[in-house]
């Protein structure tokens, strides 16, 4: 099974406590009294003496790699990011994918405007912001976007998790309000969990990949990528591959023919 549904992973996210974490932190710290010490001897200048009032232990980072280059949010947001930098639209519209992710890699280089249901405070320039209920998308007229997105964001639809009104029916909802507003040679890049079918109330829903396919009868598949189990992509995939997966990410990118 995924690291990623561990019933202890799970446990951590609720509580917000990390047995893992406590653990490196008592390894590290004769390490930190140690360096303490060390630096304490070494160093020559008056600002920088280390003092009780201002110690700030960080134990756990020595073990850390440089960062991480892979995963669901890493893959989706430069796959997304570079479909839409090679078509170059005038403008895009967002719906709540994550911001300091994707939306910062499209700000780079095209304005946006992004919907959600939570509040955005921003003065960043090229960003536009509407708070609203998107289930329907009611202020966006049909076949009128040339280019949308939504990364990791339908499968929290109606399960309360943002606010947002229980509605078992609201991630479909959401995909049907999507194709009709998507213009005549447009496109839509949405990404959602995939694998075993599945809700895992409240934190969000896991699709058949065949499941998404089917619920946007109105646009036709151009290609499908995935990010699977392993952390790894897997470009221009069948849609039934990552059907196997157990908590993985599909890369799905529509356009409407017309």
């Amino acid at each position: 099974m995924a690291k990623h549904y561990t019933f202890l992973r799970k446990l951590t996210y609720l509580s917000g406590f990390s047995p893992g974490v406590l653990l490196k932190t008592a390894r590290g710290f004769p390490r930190f009294l140690s360096d303490v010490r060390k630096y304490q001897k070494m160093n020559r200048s008056s600002s920088f003496r280390i003092s009780l009032r201002y110690l700030f232990p960080i134990l756990t980072d020595r073990e850390e790699s440089a960062g991480m280059a892979s995963g669901h949010y890493f893959h989706q947001d430069l796959w997304a990011a570079r479909k839409i930098f090679e078509r170059a639209p005038k403008q895009h519209v967002d719906i709540g994918s994550r911001v300091d992710g994707f939306i910062a890699h499209l700000l780079v280089f095209m304005p946006v405007t992004i919907i959600d249901i939570r509040q955005l405070e921003s003065s960043v320039q090229g960003l536009s912001f509407i708070r609203d209920d998107a289930t329907d998308l009611s202020t966006i007229a049909s076949d009128s976007v040339k280019s949308i997105s939504s990364l990791h964001a339908a499968e929290h639809f109606g399960l309360g998790r943002y606010s947002d009104p229980i509605d078992p029916a609201a991630c479909f909802k959401f995909m049907n309000a999507l194709q009709r507003v998507v213009a005549h040679g447009g496109r839509l890049y949405f990404a959602v969990p995939v694998g075993r079918e599945r809700v895992e109330f409240n934190a969000h829903r896991v699709f058949d990949p065949k499941t998404i396919v089917d619920s946007f009868p109105q646009l036709q598949l151009l290609s499908f990528s995935y990010v699977a189990d392993d952390g790894n992509l897997y470009e221009d995939a069948g849609v039934a591959s990552a059907a196997r997966c157990d908590y993985g990410c599909g890369l799905f990118q529509f356009t409407k023919l017309g």
